[in-house]
């Protein structure tokens, strides 16, 4: 699974997104999403579905629809977020081919790809949540505040 930076960046951002800004009761609209990432929606609606298949994300129908996390970000792990991604993405094609490939890149791009999905393994979106903190970034407040006397 040689991770493509493009489509698992997205898929990544996309979950990221959503548990940054959504709230218990709160989900998170498409169109908003696609405002953040500077996107279009329409681009982004056929890897939203693909993670709300893979249980990733739940999507809520209706005027006030919208997206929110399929589990606790603790529990959602970066390589589940990839996996998931470039399940729902062709193939890649093989690179060159000769001697060098097979004997050199080959090997080297096994223990890159083992790497990476080692590291994703190890990290969840909580952990991203909470170097967005570390970075200065808030969370808004999307849960209606409520005062208990």
């Amino acid at each position: 699974m040689m991770i493509r930076r493009d489509r698992a960046m997205v898929a990544i951002t996309l979950v990221l997104d959503v548990a940054f800004h959504a709230g218990r009761d709160t989900p998170v609209s498409a169109s908003d999403i696609a405002d953040r990432l500077g996107s279009a929606r329409r681009g982004l609606e056929p890897l939203l579905q693909a993670l709300t298949r893979g249980n990733l994300l739940e999507s809520l129908r209706g005027p006030k629809g919208g997206y929110r996390l399929g589990s606790p970000a603790r529990s959602i792990r970066l390589l589940d977020i990839v996996a998931v991604a470039l399940a729902s993405e062709a193939e890649p094609t093989d690179g060159p081919g000769g001697k060098l490939q097979t004997a050199v890149l080959d090997p080297l791009w096994d223990e890159l790809d083992e790497a990476a999905s080692e590291r994703l393994g190890a990290l969840t979106v909580e952990d991203l949540l909470k170097r967005a903190v570390k970075a200065g970034l808030r969370r808004p407040a999307v849960e209606p505040i409520s005062y208990v006397i």
